[in-house]
């Protein structure tokens, strides 16, 4: 078991860091009222009172109630900046843009790379750094969209993983509603992390913590991580990196 405490102050200090070596005036990070945002948010407030929030509604009908509701009930109790902007209509425009992009998966992964594309538009306007909010077993698993959520100046929670983070947000008193939801990308109605990954939590972090786990789950764990291992690095340069 991790020490919270010592925990939260190293990682504040962290950011401060990473904020002063960039020269920033503060944070901006999605608020998608999940477990992941709630802790990068909490966590980003405590090392720098100049920290906004962008609930980030895009189609799903779960981002306009219970995810924006969540959010809200975060950024409440920590005293975090909260705005809305609804990023529909620049999915819908780019769809429109692109009548030939049909397939589910890429039109999915269009909302995180719109949000995206919005906190750096923030980020820039504000001098501020954007907050990454992906946690260690989605990494493993490549669980992310390049380009989307898994774009960020800095990740204070990269190291840790889903049952983990589940812990620190009780440590640090998070909105219950926010620790007992089932985790969800809300890239569309129903969809759940475990279910589209064909595996739980508990069942990952035991691998990525003890090397142990059952022989499918291992599998499954092993090829999405070889699979998806473009994610977890930067674009090849010819010249430089050589390819095995």
């Amino acid at each position: 078991m991790r020490n919270w405490k010592t925990e939260t102050e190293n990682r504040v200090k962290w950011i401060q860091a990473a904020l002063a070596a960039a020269g920033a005036n503060g944070v901006v990070f999605g608020n998608s009222g999940g477990k992941d945002s709630a802790l990068v948010g909490i966590l980003c407030k405590k090392a720098c009172d100049n920290t906004v929030g962008l609930i980030m509604p895009c189609q799903s009908g779960r981002n306009y109630t219970v995810d924006k509701i969540d959010g809200e009930a975060l950024a409440e109790k920590f005293g975090i900046e909260c705005r809305v902007v609804d990023v529909t209509p620049i999915k819908n425009a780019v769809i429109e843009a692109l009548p030939g992009v049909t397939a589910e998966l890429a039109l999915a992964n269009v909302n995180p790379r719109v949000r995206m594309i919005t906190l750096y538009a923030v980020a820039q306007q504000e001098n501020r750094l954007v907050a990454g909010t992906g946690n260690r077993s989605e990494i493993t698993m490549g669980y992310f969209t390049k380009w989307g959520d898994g774009a960020c100046d800095f990740n204070p929670i990269a190291d840790l993983t889903a049952s983990e983070i589940f812990e620190f947000l009780k440590y640090l008193g998070a909105p219950e509603s926010i620790i007992t939801k089932a985790p969800s990308a809300g890239l569309w109605d129903g969809q759940t992390d475990e279910e589209e990954m064909g595996l739980t939590y508990a069942q990952l972090d035991r691998y990525i913590l003890t090397g142990e786990a059952d022989k499918d789950v291992k599998a499954k764990v092993d090829a999405a991580g070889s699979r998806t291992a473009h994610k977890r690095r930067m674009p090849l340069w010819y010249g430089t990196d050589e390819i095995k």
